[in-house]
């Protein structure tokens, strides 16, 4: 009699055994590796630290105000910020006119002077680097919207600006002034105040310029939005000082070729300073 085969033994499946799970839990932390991977070394333009840097469109409604937005603010009846002031012609290191601002980023109203400041500036050169930060929580006009200069560039061919941001929002050091920034700005403003703002050495401007009233509760891109509109608020006080900011530079020597200066408003004022 023959014996019965045994049957043969069938493989054991993939899919039955522990490799799924396997496999499963291996793409799930590959998957976590690449993301960790991405976020630390995504571009190191978008952000500064934990600030982000001020978006290509909120820049350019700042650098782009009208001349019809312009005209009709004009000086909006606000008093002349500026004083003028003597002594030495403050130049650069290739000879242009410097413009030196001492601020810090907790200041409420070096935080609302900022945005008059870019916007007068603009229409000489422009910036790179702007940074969205607050005023401290904790002083008056809490929280106020503003981008630092800390670490920002400016490019003109009519002016060097030279920012210092002496604390950031916290009072925490940020950047120091040489020895020559704080003569300057002891020999113009004994009560060493801010924002100090020295249009090189023809005019100054201390403290406040722009009342950060206006600017609260909005962020960023409403403040900047709302400067295509002449009767907004916040238009009426930021472009009425950038406005008056502007004449000053216009009579800097060689600043006044830039086309603004040909704006019938800003020669008016213009005018006004140098009476």
């Amino acid at each position: 009699m023959s014996k019965r085969r045994a049957p043969a033994r069938q493989g054991t499946s993939f899919w039955r055994g522990p490799w799924p799970i396997i496999g499963s839990l291996l793409a799930i932390v590959l998957v976590i590796v690449a993301f960790v991977f991405l976020s630390r070394t995504q571009s190191p333009t978008a952000t500064t630290g934990s600030r982000p840097i001020a978006s290509g469109d909120l820049i350019a409604r700042l650098s782009g105000v009208t001349p019809a937005t312009i005209d009709a603010v004009g000086t909006a009846g606000s008093p002349n910020p500026l004083k003028a002031a003597s002594g030495a012609a403050l130049t650069g290191s290739n000879g242009k006119p410097e413009v030196l601002y001492i601020g810090a980023e907790w200041c409420p109203y070096c935080a609302a002077e900022r945005w008059a400041m870019i916007v007068a500036l603009s229409h000489f050169g422009s910036f790179q680097g702007l940074v969205e930060t607050t005023s401290s929580s904790s002083d008056v006009f809490p929280d106020t919207p503003t981008l630092s200069f800390a670490g920002a560039t400016y490019t003109s061919i009519y002016l060097d600006f030279v920012p210092v941001e002496l604390q950031d929002r916290n009072r925490q050091p940020l950047q120091t002034m040489t020895t020559q920034q704080q003569q300057i700005a002891q020999a113009l403003d004994p009560s060493n105040g801010i924002p100090f703002l020295d249009l090189a050495n023809k005019f100054t401007l201390v403290g406040q310029g722009v009342r950060p009233d206006p600017l609260q509760g909005l962020n960023w891109h409403q403040i900047a939005n709302a400067l295509s509109n002449p009767a907004s608020p916040v238009t009426i006080a930021v472009v009425a000082n950038a406005n008056y900011l502007t004449g000053g530079l216009c009579m800097l020597p060689g600043a006044g070729a830039a086309p603004i200066c040909a704006d019938p408003v800003i020669k008016a004022i213009t005018a006004q300073l140098g009476a």
